[in-house]
């Protein structure tokens, strides 16, 4: 072995231990971040955290430091985004199942569609809300659940989409033909083959909106309102975790913004059950995946 090939070898090995190193380097800072972001949240929620809080609703003088709770929020961010979630489903499917099933990869409808897609998805929610403000007055609506839901809804529309459309572009064309030489329609083969091969990346797709879903409160600020009640309604305001953290925050008194604090962790409490449910339902999901 020459000098020239001893310096490649030797090169190449610097450059893989560099990338290495960086790579361990960013996990470490990611993770580092993680731990000081969930660590202060709990270091200051903690002598607010308590049952009553989470069983009771806000009571006269909440927000200057009196007796009440926040079932109000958990409740309502709980409602809109389960219902926003749903609703971009609904709209989510049926399309990404169109892109992949009725149109080629090279289509223009389907390179279109996604260019608008990615477009949508870098729209700041706080355009949504305005949108959605601007629906309501034009329809004669008021701040309501329903309002919020379909705010929200839009918001996690692009979002889910483009999650799922990329996992169903990663179906097997083997896969389609075998369904279409047994005689399957293109509707039988979206729904028994494309779907079924696609479950844990659509489940993946509806936790990342419903993330960003319960988690917004720029385009709930205007469309949901906000209300010390439960909501038993559609056409009810709805108080969500987003906007009490803000409100409890504005004020002054530090015991309630320690209850800010508080509701932040129940908020990241609520996101980290549901991501640990829906990674369980990925791996059943998973088993019928053909790789």
């Amino acid at each position: 072995m020459n000098a020239a090939a001893i310096e490649r070898i030797g090169q190449r090995k610097r450059t893989d231990l560099f990338f290495r190193v960086l790579a361990t380097g960013s996990a470490a800072i990611v993770f580092v971040s993680l731990l000081l972001i969930l660590g202060t949240i709990l270091w200051k929620s903690v002598p607010a955290l308590s049952l009553s809080m989470l069983t009771q609703t806000p009571k006269g003088g909440f927000y200057l430091g009196k007796e009440g709770g926040i079932l109000n929020a958990i409740v309502g961010s709980l409602e809109l985004a389960f219902g926003a979630t749903v609703l971009a489903l609904f709209l989510s499917l049926p399309l990404v199942l169109y892109l992949n099933n009725y149109k080629g990869p090279r289509s223009k409808t389907a390179v279109w569609t996604r260019f608008f897609l990615d477009v949508l998805w870098g729209v700041p929610s706080i355009v949504y809300g305005a949108f959605g403000f601007v629906v309501m007055l034009a329809l004669g609506l008021r701040a309501s659940l329903l309002a919020g839901m379909l705010t929200v809804a839009l918001l996690e529309f692009p979002i889910m989409c483009r999650a799922i459309d990329e996992v169903m572009r990663l179906v097997p064309l083997e896969l389609k033909e075998a369904s279409a030489s047994l005689g399957a329609t293109r509707f039988e083969t979206a729904l028994k083959v494309m779907v079924r091969q696609s479950a844990p990346g659509i489940l993946t797709g509806i936790l990342l909106a419903f993330g960003r879903g319960i988690g917004d409160a720029a385009s709930v600020l205007f469309t949901a309102g906000f209300t010390d009640r439960i909501p038993t309604s559609l056409a009810d305001p709805a108080a969500t975790l987003p906007l009490a953290i803000f409100f409890q925050l504005g004020t002054p008194f530090p015991e309630v913004q320690q209850r800010a604090y508080a509701s932040a962790a129940v908020l990241t409490l609520i996101i980290l059950i549901i991501s640990l449910a829906g990674r369980a339902m990925s791996r059943k999901a998973t088993r019928h995946v053909i790789k």
